[in-house]
């Protein structure tokens, strides 16, 4: 039979929690139990000790030695055979017996040294019936002198015995009401148990709920209001839906700039192929927009390549992709001679798809190197940061070139325009790098170089889940 975890989280937290609480109510019973049942030998002792001293001081001795019991019984049980209370003497000459040990077999009783306690049992006895039974049984060594005469003293052991009846029915009560009520006590509290952790779990089942209703397109996405525990999960369901219809209105976005892209060339070869002209006039007209065609379709294919905000990407040491890429342009625009120097704390981390990052530093430092007069300046440190959250990034890239004027920033930055028309400032890479750092919910800003004199394009990514 093969045993399977139960499936509810409820159930488990349900079955966990009793098997815990039956196992403590066992504990704490056992524990219970042995310390009435130690009590109730340790007052027995008592009460049997009591019995024997009160023979020492009430009983006496004549003249042959012979012991005298007290003229009144200590108790009622010591004058009835096989009553379950007995005394016993042992002497130098022989044994004393109370009348309650007429019939019952006891145990052998050996002489105790002066002053020596023996506190024992239960020993097996029979009873007066010829049953057997159990006895609890205490003695004490004593020493029997007549006005101080040494020679007439003589050593003497008292023993008292109870059966365990008593004992036992005292155990046996105590034993049926501590199971009864501990029983109602466990019983109690598996309801309780389970109506709490129905109350703990609300929250848990409001975001199930939550959830479904979100699939069903009931809600656009998770609430905000849940416990401190649950808000991890809920901001990342919700980062994660957000990340979904960005990658998807850049998917529209992407595919309506490219239809809108390329309306002018096909419209530029049907007229051409319309027009009488010339094969190489055609030709060069065709070969003119294919390559524009081309590149439009190669810039769009870029940006729907960008992976955008990756919610669980691992983080990337930025420094070896900063090097890796500055090598190649240096290679490109080695006529120029361009130094790039490098700010960037060590073991600092990107967190996204690898991808994005040399999308990212590879268009901001071809522009810097493009329009650089000799220095560039990549600076690379930790963002923001916030509890609970992987830390942000401040990605920035100085040249010693023109720059930007104010006035022309917005048009550097402008979403829409075609690829042809990036060409004016810093290049058509700045589009990509627009709209990278928006999927990372990040801002992008172009402002003069304080450090170079030319512009300083600065790339700021807030902290993540």
């Amino acid at each position: 039979m093969t045993w399977r975890q139960p499936r509810s989280l409820q159930t488990r937290q349900l079955l966990a929690a009793s098997l815990g609480l039956i196992a403590f109510l066992a504990l704490a019973g056992y524990a219970l139990d042995r310390a009435f049942l130690e009590t109730a030998e340790s007052n027995l002792r008592e009460r049997m000790e009591g019995y024997a001293l009160a023979y020492a001081a009430k009983g006496d001795f004549d003249r042959g030695g012979e012991f005298v019991e007290p003229y009144e019984p200590l108790d009622p049980r010591f004058e009835r055979p096989g009553s379950g209370l007995y005394a016993e003497l042992v002497l130098p000459s022989g044994h004393w017996h109370s009348s309650s040990a007429q019939g019952p077999i006891l145990p052998e009783a050996p002489m105790l040294a002066p002053k020596q306690e023996k506190f024992e049992g239960p020993l097996p006895i029979t009873e007066i019936n010829g049953d057997v039974g159990e006895a609890y049984r205490y003695g004490i060594g004593l020493i029997w002198s007549t006005d101080g005469d040494q020679r007439a003293e003589f050593g003497y052991t008292i023993y008292i015995l109870e059966n365990t009846t008593a004992l036992s029915r005292q155990v046996g009560v105590f034993r049926e009401a501590l199971w009864r009520f501990l029983g109602g006590a466990g019983l109690i509290l598996l309801l309780l148990q389970a109506v709490i952790l129905r109350w703990s779990l609300r929250p848990l089942r409001r975001v199930i709920d939550e959830l479904k209703r979100v699939q069903r397109g009931v809600m656009s996405r998770m609430g905000e209001r849940h416990p401190r525990e649950l808000e991890p999960l809920t901001e990342s369901i919700n980062a994660f839906i957000e990340s979904e219809r960005e990658n998807l209105d850049r998917q529209r976005n992407t595919l309506a700039d490219l239809a809108h892209s390329l309306k002018t060339p096909l419209a530029v070869l049907r007229a051409r192929l319309e027009d009488p002209t010339h094969d190489s006039e055609l030709r060069a007209d065709v070969d003119v927009q294919l390559r524009r065609m081309n590149d439009m379709v190669s810039y769009q294919l870029a940006r729907a390549a960008s992976a955008g905000h990756a919610l669980f990407a691992l983080p990337i040491a930025v420094e070896p992709h900063a090097e890796q890429i500055v090598r190649g342009l240096e290679k490109v625009y080695a006529s120029k001679g361009v130094l790039c120097e490098f700010d960037v704390v060590e073991g600092v981390q990107f967190h996204g798809e690898p991808g994005d990052l040399q999308e990212l530093l590879g268009n901001l430092l071809e522009n810097a190197f493009k329009w650089a007069n000799s220095r560039v300046l990549l600076t690379v440190r930790p963002g923001e940061t916030a509890p609970n959250r992987r830390p942000g990034l401040l990605l920035a890239v100085d040249d010693d070139g023109p720059g930007i004027p104010p006035e022309k920033v917005a048009l550097v930055l402008q979403r829409g325009v075609r690829g042809d028309e990036r060409v004016h400032g810093h290049g058509i890479g700045l589009a990509i790098v627009q709209d990278l750092v928006r999927g990372y919910r990040g801002t992008l800003d172009v402002t003069p170089s304080e450090e170079l004199g030319g512009a300083r394009f600065e790339v700021r990514l807030p902290p993540g889940l």
